[in-house]
């Protein structure tokens, strides 16, 4: 047998409570199966065609374009809304009225009277209205700085300095994707039987790495308007470097808590494809290659710029942690065994560290690894079978939600926080309990909480009656039962957090689903919103065309950077 090679005749999966632990999801990073990686490679197997139908910019950059999008069965386009906008209006924050751009991904073709249409309301975003042709509403905003500087040197005849390109990796910064059904825009159900966007979130992405094409085509373009025959276009490997940043606030957590069947499949799809790698017992060449990614991963931390200190202490252990593997790289004790032992020396390492070595283990294998993108999808549904017993029902509890019911919630830590809707973006906030208003309209994902008033009061029920006598006694329980009951019994289940407790950090959510999309390079700006980077490092649009596609792209470098090193850390 090929020693690279096996079966899955049983598939042994991590710990739950070490995978779903909150903690160890705000470390996770992007790998072979996140979302955009899936998205890459569908549009080169697939041989998708990107064109540019209509560039209806002002020489200043103001106006429209619109891109062209050919898939094997259907025709979407980008429409891209450039405004002019006072540096006081340009605002990350979802209150924001005005953004230096906005789009909407569109299935099909455009005529005159959708054009004006979305003329109309694309650049109000939420204030507009919109048919169910759009796909995917969003908008950006400029890294003022590094795009001014980006441009003034191209029109001066010469590329960006360096380390310029590590303040940020990106140009344009998108501060709300949308889709789904937000505003009228087409609900996901319609894209059930969509062979390009039928997974989750594949259009969202779709739009962005679009639009990383169009801020590359706008750079040059502004470029040759101020420099003439004198300006030069970016260099192809500068390119490649940019990708989109991304500003992402608390409106994602809910989202995660609210869909624990989807995350569930998500977690559950890279926890097989992590168990087919680390069961591999690899050969010379490929812990060689092993040993250069977490080499590459070590400089690729030394690149991040972040002002998050503590997230500045964690990266600087990253790397001191990662030279250490690379170190004792040449142990011969761990020769001739299986990833999985080789693993275990690995574990007094941070989680972050483990979730760098785990995501270049993956990236070994993707024969083994990238069929698992065809498993991202699930349907939300939460059953419970009510003949069982109440006993049973306990047992499930206290074998599978320990986390939940050992909180005491009598303590005023323990449910320091509540969510609510804001009245003006009806998005997701945080108050304090007791201190700020808004508590009577307290958002429902108290998930531990709930699972904890559930188990006692089943602690003080007949344990030999059914689940369906307990529920017609307290039918209040009847959807966090069907929520323990399903959980339970999938592998990965809920997330373990109490999203109450005074230490729980949102942004240990938004890194997971993030990191699921395909996101690098998180800079925390506080403990409620992150910065992040999609599609650094990615294959230009002309690479996708290209005979092979290298999809080589984890933890990217600076071009060139091993000349600049000292430049540039």
């Amino acid at each position: 047998m090929d020693a690279q090679k096996t079966t899955d005749t049983s598939m042994s999966l991590r710990d739950r409570n070490i995978v779903m632990d909150a903690k160890r999801l705000g470390v996770m990073h992007q790998n072979r199966i996140s979302f955009a990686r899936s998205l890459i490679r569908r549009m080169s197997r697939e041989k998708w065609k990107l064109a540019c139908q209509w560039w209806c910019l002002n020489e200043l950059g103001y106006g429209h374009v619109i891109y062209r999008l050919t898939t094997k069965e259907n025709t979407y386009h980008l429409v891209v809304f450039c405004d002019e906008i006072a540096d006081q209006e340009r605002n990350d924050r979802v209150i924001a009225e005005k953004w230096d751009v906005t789009f909407a991904l569109v299935i099909g073709e455009i005529d005159d009277q959708l054009l004006a249409s979305l003329r109309d309301n694309v650049p109000v975003q939420e204030a507009g209205r919109y048919k169910n042709c759009v796909l995917v509403l969003g908008r950006a905003n400029k890294s003022v700085r590094i795009f001014d500087s980006l441009v003034s040197s191209l029109a001066h005849g010469a590329q960006p300095a360096l380390e310029l390109l590590t303040e940020t990796g990106y140009v344009l910064r998108t501060t709300a994707v949308y889709g789904n059904g937000k505003f009228g825009i087409a609900d996901f159900k319609t894209l059930e039987n969509n062979s390009d966007f039928r997974y989750s979130f594949s259009a969202q992405m779709c739009a962005v790495y679009l639009l990383r094409e169009f801020s590359l085509d706008w750079i040059n373009f502004l470029a040759k308007q101020a420099g003439g025959s004198e300006a030069v276009t970016l260099n192809k490997e500068l390119a490649r470097y940019l990708g989109i940043g991304n500003a992402t606030g608390l409106g994602m957590a809910p989202y995660l808590i609210n869909h624990p069947c989807v995350v569930d499949q998500w977690m559950t799809a890279r926890e097989k494809a992590l168990s087919r790698t680390l069961s591999r017992l690899p050969d010379k060449n490929v812990r060689g290659r092993f040993y250069q990614l977490i080499e590459r991963a070590s400089r690729h931390f030394k690149q991040i710029r972040t002002i998050n200190k503590t997230q500045e202490s964690a990266n600087y252990q990253t790397i001191v942690e990662l030279k250490a593997m690379i170190e004792h790289s040449g142990d011969s004790s761990r020769h001739n065994k299986t990833w999985s032992y080789a693993f275990e020396y690995f574990a007094d390492y941070s989680a972050q560290t483990q979730e760098v070595a785990l995501s270049c283990l993956m990236e070994l294998y993707p024969e083994a690894v990238d069929e698992f993108e065809e498993q991202m999808n699930a349907k939300e549904v939460l059953t419970i079978d009510a003949t069982y017993s109440v006993g049973e029902l306990k047992k499930l509890i206290e074998e599978k939600y320990r986390w939940a019911i050992d909180d005491d919630y009598n303590q005023a830590e323990n449910t320091y926080w509540f969510w609510y809707r804001s009245q003006d973006k009806e998005e997701p906030r945080l108050g304090v309990r007791g201190l700020e208003e808004g508590e009577d309209k307290e958002l429902t994902l108290d998930i531990g909480r709930q699972v904890n008033r559930l188990y006692y009061q089943v602690c003080g029920y007949d344990s030999q009656s059914s689940i369906a006598q307990f529920l017609l006694h307290f039918p209040q329980f009847r959807t966090m039962a069907r929520r323990v009951w399903t959980m339970a019994h999938r592998a990965m289940g809920d997330i373990q957090v109490n999203i109450l407790r005074k230490d729980a950090l949102p942004i240990d959510l938004l890194r997971c689903k993030l990191a699921m999309l395909g996101a690098t390079k998180f800079d925390p700006r506080s403990d409620r919103w992150v910065r992040v980077t999609f599609f650094q490092g990615a294959p230009l649009f002309i690479d996708i065309k290209a005979k092979q596609l290298n999809d080589d792209w984890l933890f990217p470098l600076l071009p060139n950077c091993e000349s600049q090193e000292e430049a540039v850390v």
